[in-house]
C-alpha cells in the first residue's frame, strides 16, 4: 500500500486533539471580560496572570527567575517536550540542558535530572504530556537540592488535577503555565496562562511581564480574526480544509516536521491579549468542565479496548501522583517498536482516524533548532528517543466516531 493511501470517506475530518468548540454567543461583543478571575474560580488558585501565549507565559516566568537570580543560566527540560519550550529558553538568552526520561513514559529520570543540575540550574521544567499528570515531585527535589525553581509544564493539561482535594497541577511547584492555544481545551486561539504560589514570585512575574510586554493592537487584530476563523472552521466539515487539507499537503512532501506543526518560527510574538477576547475565553469556560468530564468518559471507553490489543502500551496519569486525574484532549500509546510505529503512521495519519504524533523528535534530533539546543553524544537518551520513535497520539474529541475508532483499533491490531 502507498504512504496515506487510506483516505476519509466522508468530508468529515476529526481534529488531532479534542478542543472545546465556540458557540455563536461566545463571539458576542462586551460581557465579563475577567477572564484571569474567571480562570483563578476554575483552577482554584489564589492569582492568574494572563499572558498571549503559553511560550510567552515560560517566556515570562523564566525572564522574572533570571532578574531573581542573575547568576544562574541553565534551564533543565525534558527531552522530548515541545521545541517552543527550547525557543523561549534561547529567547531569554538561557543555556538549555535536555534530561533523558524514564522508561515508556514523560517524566524525567531522576538521576540523570540530579547530575545536569547545579550551581547554574535556574529552573527546572517538568511537563504533563497530552493532558497526562507527570510525577513533577523528583523534578522539584533536585531543584531545591541546588537552590533552583520548578516551572510546571501544564500546557496540554488545564484542569487537571492532583490530591483527594483535586489541587490543580501545578500547586505545589514555583510556578506552572497552561496554554488556551487551539485545541488545548479552553481557547481563546492563543493565551497562556501564569500561576505561582509565592506572592513576591507572582510580583516577579507581573514586573516582567510589564517590562517585556507591549499592546501590539496590530498582533491582537491578527489574534482576533484568527480566532474568528477558528470559531467557523473548527467544526468536521470546516477541519477538512482548516487541518487536513494543508496536513496532507506536508504529509506527501515527507514532512512530518510540518505534518505535526513542529516547524515553529524562533520569533515569539509578545502582546497584550484584547477585552473581546478574554470575553469570549469567559463564556467558554463555562461549559468546559461539562466538556472535559465528557471526553474522560469517552476516554476511559476507548482505553479499555485498547488495552486489550497485543503488543499496546496505554500511557496514564503518573501512579506516583496520589489522586491523579488528568485531561483527555489525546489518547498516548506506545507501539512496540518505531518501524511499526511509523507504518501505521504513514498508513492512517491524514487519513480521517484522528492519529498524529505529538513531537516528531527528541529535541536534539531536530535540525531546525540545531542552534538552540545543545548536541548530545551518539547513543545519548536512549528512553526519550525510544519513547518518541514508538509513541502515537489519538484524538480523542468527539468527532472521531466509533466507526473510525473501530477502524483504528483493527489497524493498530494487524499493525502491532
Amino acid at each position: 500500500m502507498a504512504p496515506h493511501a487510506e483516505r476519509p470517506r466522508s468530508a468529515h475530518e476529526p481534529p488531532p486533539t479534542a478542543g472545546l468548540p465556540l458557540r455563536a454567543a461566545d463571539l458576542l461583543p462586551g460581557g465579563d471580560a475577567a477572564l484571569d478571575t474567571a480562570l483563578v474560580r476554575f483552577l482554584g488558585v489564589e492569582s492568574v496572570q494572563l499572558e498571549c501565549s503559553g511560550t510567552a507565559a515560560l517566556v515570562v516566568a523564566l525572564t522574572a527567575l533570571r532578574d531573581l537570580t542573575p547568576a544562574r543560566r541553565e534551564v533543565v527540560v525534558p527531552a522530548y517536550t515541545c521545541p517552543l519550550v527550547a525557543l523561549a529558553v534561547a529567547r531569554c538568552g538561557l543555556a538549555l540542558r535536555v534530561c533523558e526520561l524514564l522508561p515508556e513514559g514523560f517524566d524525567m529520570d531522576p538521576v540523570a535530572l540530579a547530575a545536569l543540575c547545579g550551581p547554574m540550574t535556574l529552573a527546572v521544567v517538568p511537563t504533563h504530556l497530552g493532558g497526562r499528570v507527570g510525577d513533577a515531585a523528583p523534578a522539584r527535589a533536585c531543584a531545591r537540592a541546588v537552590g533552583a525553581w520548578t516551572i510546571e509544564d501544564a500546557a496540554q493539561a488545564l484542569g487537571a488535577r492532583i490530591g483527594t482535594e483535586g489541587r490543580s497541577v501545578g500547586s505545589d511547584s514555583d510556578i506552572a503555565f497552561f496554554s488556551l492555544a487551539v485545541g488545548k481545551g479552553l481557547t481563546i486561539f492563543e493565551g497562556g496562562a501564569l500561576v505561582a504560589r509565592d506572592p513576591a514570585l507572582r510580583a516577579a512575574l507581573q514586573a516582567a511581564s510589564a517590562r517585556l510586554v507591549p499592546s501590539c493592537p496590530g498582533w491582537e487584530l491578527r489574534r482576533s480574526i484568527e480566532l474568528l476563523g477558528y470559531a467557523a472552521l473548527y467544526r468536521p466539515a470546516g477541519l477538512r480544509w482548516a487541518y487536513g487539507r494543508p496536513l496532507r499537503q506536508a504529509l506527501a512532501r515527507e514532512d512530518w516536521v510540518a505534518a505535526a506543526g513542529d516547524d515553529f518560527e524562533a520569533d515569539i510574538p509578545l502582546h497584550r491579549v484584547g477585552r473581546w477576547r478574554r470575553a469570549v475565553g469567559v463564556r467558554a469556560l463555562e461549559r468546559l468542565p461539562a466538556f472535559l468530564e465528557q471526553t474522560r468518559r469517552q476516554a476511559a471507553a476507548r482505553i479499555a479496548r485498547l488495552r486489550q490489543l497485543p503488543g499496546i502500551t496505554v500511557l496514564d496519569d503518573s501512579a506516583a501522583v496520589p489522586g491523579a486525574r488528568g485531561t483527555w484532549p489525546v489518547l498516548l500509546v506506545l507501539l512496540p517498536d518505531q518501524a511499526r510505529r511509523d507504518a501505521l503512521v504513514r498508513r492512517l495519519w491524514g487519513a480521517g482516524c484522528g492519529v498524529s504524533l505529538p513531537f516528531v523528535q527528541v529535541l536534539p534530533d531536530y535540525v531546525r533548532y540545531a542552534d538552540v539546543v545543545p548536541a548530545v553524544r551518539p547513543g545519548a537518551l536512549p528512553h526519550a528517543r525510544a519513547t518518541a520513535g514508538r509513541l502515537l497520539a489519538i484524538s480523542n474529541s468527539p468527532w472521531l466516531d466509533d466507526a473510525r475508532f473501530d477502524h483504528l483499533c483493527d489497524a493498530l491490531a494487524r499493525g502491532a
